[in-house]
């Protein structure tokens, strides 16, 4: 049970929120309860498992990574599929495969459900495009058109996917700094956001999900290090978070899930934890720690050119070399293990509604204007199979 906490900070009609540190005790624990599938490039293997979702009948769904051939050139036989499991966890099958085609894949990134209709949304990074599959994983069309690589930044391309209670569906653009809005068939109807630092801007949009209780926008604005809360109509609500490694603090975070209660999930990815707060940025609780060799020191990401996988693995329960895409369904959270090649499993418990703050300890006030309104993997995978 977390029990460090934040003071939220006060807003006005015209006031941005911004949230700093207090002290409440605060109810929910994140529990390791078991591991979806293990490293490697066979059937039911997976590497740097970047977007994760679970249907209606508790299958999950991975988007398997970019395969690459010795010399750095595209295979399109190794990963580039939405790979299937089963709710026991056993592969079950795949969804597209690798290719330049129709229907296929250079590189899945996030994906998600349509609750509306049940067919599923995955970006594909390389392509430039997002691919959408009937619920029987047959090919319906492809849409959209994404930023491309920013010198100094390591992620590019179509991020979070969420949907809204009409059915348009969103996705993060994570170079471009924005959260575009289509309908359901892939017309794209406006835009989210600017590139910046300020409320309302980005510096790579990369979780994004719309609570199921307020429609309210919650997005991992990775290069900020943090996390904004925008309105409906998008117009930022608050912030909290900055870089660190302390409770609240984040390294480049990365997915994100908003449950039944406004709880916010969050893949702290550098961090190699995932942390939880509620909906006024109050932090909880923290779960997850890095990965270790024999000597207790820290396993590194793989560099380019290397194998996707931590050297050596610490498959560990509740140890990640970074955390990545993620999922939240019926009080479980899928947390996607980037360079071990698996999603774990975790069970949130002891949670209750969070009784709002009695005092503000602290008020930050920030006048805005008009505001304008990734999961992407690191670059070096670009050069990994």
């Amino acid at each position: 049970m977390g029990l460090v906490k934040h003071f939220a900070i006060a807003i006005a009609s015209t006031g941005f929120m911004v949230l700093a540190t207090s002290a409440q005790a605060l109810s929910l624990s994140l529990k390791y309860e078991r591991s979806i599938g293990g490293p490697g490039f066979a059937p039911g293997q997976l590497f740097v498992p970047q977007g994760i979702t679970v249907d209606k009948d508790g299958n999950t769904l991975v988007s398997n990574g970019r395969g690459l051939n010795p010399d750095g050139t595209f295979n399109p036989n190794i990963g580039n599929k939405v790979e299937v499991f089963d709710p026991q966890g056993n592969y079950i099958g795949a969804i597209g495969k690798g290719g330049k085609g129709v229907g296929e894949f250079d590189e899945p990134s996030a994906l998600e459900i349509s609750p509306q209709t049940g067919n599923l949304y995955v970006g594909d990074v390389f392509n430039n495009r997002v691919n959408v599959y009937d619920p029987q994983g047959n090919f319906i069309n492809s849409f959209g058109s994404f930023g491309g690589l920013i010198p100094g930044r390591a992620f590019f391309g179509p991020s979070g996917v969420t949907f809204d209670k009409e059915g348009n569906v969103y996705i993060g653009d994570f170079s471009g700094d924005k959260i575009n809005k289509y309908t359901p068939d892939g017309k794209l109807l406006g835009s989210i956001g600017s590139s910046g630092t300020a409320p309302g801007q980005f510096q790579g949009p990369a979780g994004v999900r719309i609570s199921p209780v307020s429609g309210n926008f919650y997005v991992s604005d990775q290069f900020n290090n943090r996390v904004q809360v925008l309105s409906p109509e998008g117009k930022p609500i608050l912030t909290f978070g900055k870089q660190g490694t302390g409770p609240g603090e984040f390294n480049q975070p990365i997915g994100l899930e908003v449950d039944e209660f406004e709880n916010i999930y969050v893949a702290d990815s550098i961090n190699s934890r995932v942390q939880v707060f509620d909906k006024n940025g109050n932090f909880l609780t923290a779960f997850g720690e890095p990965a270790r060799d024999a000597s207790g020191a820290i396993v590194p990401a793989p560099r380019l050119g290397e194998p996707p996988f931590g050297d050596p693995l610490d498959l560990t329960p509740g140890r990640f070399n970074w955390t990545g895409g993620t999922s939240y369904k019926d009080g479980k959270l899928y947390v996607g293990d980037f360079f071990q090649g698996r999603v774990q499993v975790l069970a949130v418990e002891d949670r209750a509604k969070v009784p709002e703050p009695t005092s503000i300890l602290g008020i930050g006030l920030f006048g805005f204007g008009a505001a304008a309104v990734k999961l992407r993997k690191n670059r070096q995978q670009k050069a990994i199979g």
